[in-house]
């Protein structure tokens, strides 16, 4: 594959909702450029994009592919990206490492619930766009519906620059509205053909909306609409260029990737009408810790990290889009996210699983080298003498945790290593240590994406767990005051033990309180620390359930002690001795970590969230209606009622919700569940 120049290449995210066909049109992009003779199916678990065991098993794809092809002069580099939710993150870093996205509709469905959060994610980031109305060679396609529907729920900006061609009801081909021509295929064969008299009308329809929307581009062409004066052809692409930039135009165009209906159109207006990494926007960066912009026009090579691939007997493959300057082999390579330098191992274009070696890659284009030590998704790849750091990129917060047990012994540390190995390819996968529960815990989108690290540390590393539901960080603390003794006198022969402390307890608002009030030498001072000491051990073990104690303060006031007998560790364990009556004398009870949600809703939904709110003694603090029409729901809960939330509210709304939570405090467990948890941990004991 030759180099090309940045005006030349065009690198564009494939957008859309699971089984929507942007893997097939993958293939069909390969099969129309004359890189495969043949187009391979998901169906047979033969398409380049996805290639490993869990996405040929499977059926769909589980991560973001690059499929450069060459057509023309042109060079695209196509990121095939998930459509299933739980792996949404991918679409982040495949966002970020191109300049715009095609958007693909199953026209069989119409708007899918991907199909919406795509959406509103290149509206949110103002994403050059088209449309892609897949899959009309199926039956019973209503155009005319699916375009209506199109336009409610997407908005006005999507209009379609081609529409489908029919005979005696079969999907045929595509009209071509600015040009009104209509092209019939025969494989990969087009011919041109008389536009229906019957659909003559609509393509001037519109023709005349597209030319409305061109004219709104550019002033000059404005005046020239209203003057009545037809545009030009370069007039009518400039605009179209303008309006596709700045998000204002979303072109629909029809077609059947498994077909190659309408593929070689993609091609065409991708070439005509993306942006170019020349007339993208610059990217956000800093250099010695300044904040600066960087374009295809700065010298120094520059790259940022988008995708990492981790395979156990190839190694770490790192994906990267060069942003500025150009790579070679030679290139001393440093890395300003973790201050390392990185030797550079092999270079080349990925397709799939395919390595195409390279001898240089050059601003605008997409790479991939293998065996970099330090760098991960997200890191900036640039020179040490001109060390630019882009902004990383944000991937969506974990919403699902589980505890990772391992079903042999001994294999705790080869389970640590298989997932901070994997959490270098996906980095919306979260892997951490709970320091109270001692439990290893893992953080995701949701069941299916943790389920594919389940299987990944099996086949891959070799290593078989269970998930489980995590263990919950409960504390104990007591409502009531008690006083209480506790005396400690031991006298077996020789030296004895003897401690004697008269200790309050009361509740408290911090963790824990030592006082002491003795007075005339009752207890030594020097005894002090020991009790303190003997009451800090067990506070890390409460007397329902054995849970830390917190929130209490404790008063030394009185005791005895002997002038021989006396020691630390004698006043130690007469603090446990008292710690223990006084809890049980004070009316002990257990604490459950309350979480705070913020949970965004479609308003349809909004009974049904907070009808289940309730049910898991949740309570609903307030609500927001936001720009999109959805409601922002701020809730608290308990986080023993909140395990699976994350797959139940996408049940609840078909997949339209999410939410974010954080710790806010701790609350009393009411006592028939309060009753439950201690019997369980006792039998656990």
């Amino acid at each position: 594959m030759k180099n090309y120049e940045a005006r030349k290449i065009r690198n564009v995210a494939l957008l859309g909702h699971s089984s929507s066909g942007k893997t097939t049109l993958t293939e069909a992009f390969l099969y129309q450029t004359g890189v495969t003779k043949r187009m391979g199916r998901v169906e047979d678990g033969n398409t380049v994009s996805d290639f490993n065991k869990e996405e040929i098993a499977r059926g769909i794809s589980l991560g973001t592919a690059v499929v450069p092809v060459e057509w023309g002069d042109y060079k695209f580099n196509f990121l095939d990206t998930p459509g299933y939710f739980d792996f949404y993150g991918e679409m982040y870093g495949a966002k970020r490492a191109s300049e715009g996205s095609i958007l693909v509709v199953d026209a069989s469905a119409g708007v899918e619930v991907g199909t919406e959060k795509a959406w509103k994610n290149l509206e949110k980031y103002n994403t050059p766009r088209y449309v892609f109305l897949n899959k009309l060679n199926k039956e019973d396609i209503d155009f005319n519906k699916v375009l209506e529907e199109l336009k409610t729920e997407l908005g006005n900006k999507v209009i379609p620059v081609a529409l489908p061609l029919f005979e005696a009801g079969k999907f045929v081909g595509y009209i071509d509205v600015l040009d009104e021509a209509a092209f019939k295929y025969d494989g990969l064969k087009k011919a041109e053909v008389p536009v229906p008299e019957d659909q003559k009308e609509q393509v001037e329809e519109i023709r005349e909306a597209l030319m409305e929307m061109v004219a709104e581009s550019d002033e000059d062409l404005m005046e020239k609409y209203f003057s009545g004066e037809k545009f030009t052809t370069e007039e009518i692409k400039l605009g179209m260029r303008n309006a596709v930039r700045d998000s204002s135009l979303a072109p629909l165009i029809v077609g059947a990737a498994d077909e190659c209906i309408g593929v070689d159109m993609i091609l065409e207006v991708v070439s005509k009408y993306f942006p170019s990494p020349i007339t993208a926007d610059p990217a956000a960066a800093t250099k010695n810790d300044k904040e600066i912009e960087v374009s295809f026009k700065e010298p120094a090579f520059s790259a940022l990290v988008f995708k990492t691939v981790v395979d156990p007997f190839v190694g770490k493959l790192s994906l990267f889009r060069v942003v500025s300057g150009k790579i070679t082999k030679d290139t001393e390579i440093y890395n300003p996210n973790r201050d390392k330098t990185e030797r550079l191992g092999s270079l080349f274009f990925p397709r799939g699983k395919t390595q195409i070696e390279a001898t240089e890659i050059c601003a605008g284009d997409i790479g991939a080298t293998s065996k970099l030590d330090f760098t991960k998704t997200g890191d900036t790849l640039s020179t040490k003498a001109v060390p630019i750091m882009f902004e990383p990129i944000e991937y969506p917060p974990a919403s699902l945790f589980m505890a990772v047990y391992p079903k042999n012994k001994g294999d705790d540390e080869k389970i640590g290593m298989a997932l901070n190995r994997l959490t270098e390819e996906d980095p919306t996968l979260i892997v951490e240590r709970n320091s109270e529960t001692k439990e290893l815990l893992i953080g995701g989108q949701g069941n299916m994406q943790l389920s594919v690290i389940v299987n990944k540390l099996k086949s891959d590393f070799g290593v078989d767990v269970d998930l489980r539901n995590p263990k919950i960080a409960y504390r104990e603390t007591i409502k009531g005051k008690s006083d209480v003794q506790g005396k400690h006198k031991k006298q077996s022969g020789g030296a004895g033990q003897y401690g004697d402390v008269h200790i309050r307890f009361e509740p408290c608002e911090d963790l824990f309180v030592f006082n002491e009030e003795v007075f005339g030498g009752a207890v030594p001072r020097n005894y002090f620390p020991a009790v303190e000491k003997g009451l800090q051990e067990c506070l890390q073990h409460g007397v329902l359930a054995g849970y830390p104690v917190v929130n209490i303060k404790a008063t030394l006031y009185d005791g005895s002690y002997h002038a021989v007998d006396s020691n630390e560790t004698a006043f130690k364990i007469a603090a446990s001795l008292a710690f223990k009556k006084g809890m049980e004398e004070a009316k002990p009870i257990l604490l459950e970590p309350v979480m705070q949600y913020t949970i965004s809703i479609p308003e349809d939904y909004l009974g049904d969230v907070m009808g289940d709110m309730n049910k898991r003694r949740g309570k609903i603090l307030g609500m927001e209606q936001q720009a999109d029409g959805s409601q922002k729901v701020l809730a608290e809960a308990p986080h023993s009622e909140m395990f699976e939330y994350a797959i139940d509210l996408r049940a609840m709304t078909q997949a339209r919700g999410s939410f974010t939570m954080e710790f806010v405090r701790y609350e009393e467990v009411p006592s028939n569940i309060a009753e439950k948890i201690i019997a369980e941990s006792k039998e656990e004991e």
